[in-house]
């Protein structure tokens, strides 16, 4: 039993993982600048903003102007450099299993998939004309694990609470240093994170199978977008 939750684990891991790096990839792919010979190395491994409008970036160009309502899963997915997929995702590789231990696999997901969305919408409401990144479903995770500390009311809880308030006011610190950071979509994904984190339903209690078919859900709708991204851009 625990190899198979161990298993299962590690393939939505891994599987967001992959599928992050493979869209990357693809963005860089179909860059229509990626012929320009005056591009510094580092430009090149950073798409352009058609690039990555066509894979499915968020904000209100993609939707207003393109009527790209699927771009608030799909902009989870995609990055606009090679230090900025390996950050969030490094981040994501490093909060992932402790999130998924502490929540269960299902609602780990539920939070870190919602939660991305919510922080586009949020952004999409304040303005943001383009934004991409796995950044609010991260900070989704650590707004989950901020109250789970809190309200675990115990010595660990206290040391999980400290350590999600550290990760957040490093994110808020970043968010002002940085010029073109989507402070939005970060507060976004740690209030939706937050929320999702107090609600009832684990593995282990009677919205089980409510939360797995969410789960599910999230996955299925998550696949569908993207494969019907890559689609539309092979056309």
């Amino acid at each position: 039993m625990i190899l198979k939750y161990l298993d299962k684990e590690k393939t939505v891991i891994y599987g967001i993982l992959i599928i992050n790096i493979v869209l990357y990839l693809i963005s860089l792919l179909i860059d229509f600048q990626l012929l320009n010979n005056s591009k510094s190395i580092f430009s090149i491994l950073s798409p352009s903003s058609e690039s990555l409008i066509v894979l499915g970036a968020c904000g209100t160009i993609p939707v207003d102007k393109y009527n790209l309502w699927w771009s608030f899963i799909s902009a989870n997915y995609l990055h606009g450099g090679l230090l900025h997929i390996f950050f969030n995702m490094a981040a994501f590789k490093n909060l992932a299993p402790f999130v998924f231990r502490v929540y269960g696999v299902h609602k780990g997901v539920i939070i870190y998939t919602l939660s991305g969305v919510f922080g586009f919408f949020v952004s999409y409401l304040a303005g943001v004309q383009l934004t991409i990144g796995a950044s609010g479903a991260i900070c989704g995770f650590i707004g989950a694990l901020l109250y789970y500390g809190k309200a675990k009311k115990s010595a660990i809880g206290d040391i999980i609470y400290r350590q999600a308030a550290g990760w957040i006011v490093s994110i808020a610190v970043f968010g002002i240093i940085i010029p073109n950071i989507n402070n939005w979509g970060h507060g976004g994904g740690i209030i939706a994170g937050i929320y999702l984190g107090s609600l009832p339903g684990n593995d282990k209690t009677h919205f089980e199978i409510f939360i797995r078919f969410l789960a599910r859900a999230c996955i299925i709708v998550t696949l569908l977008v993207l494969m019907w991204v890559v689609f539309l851009t092979l056309l």
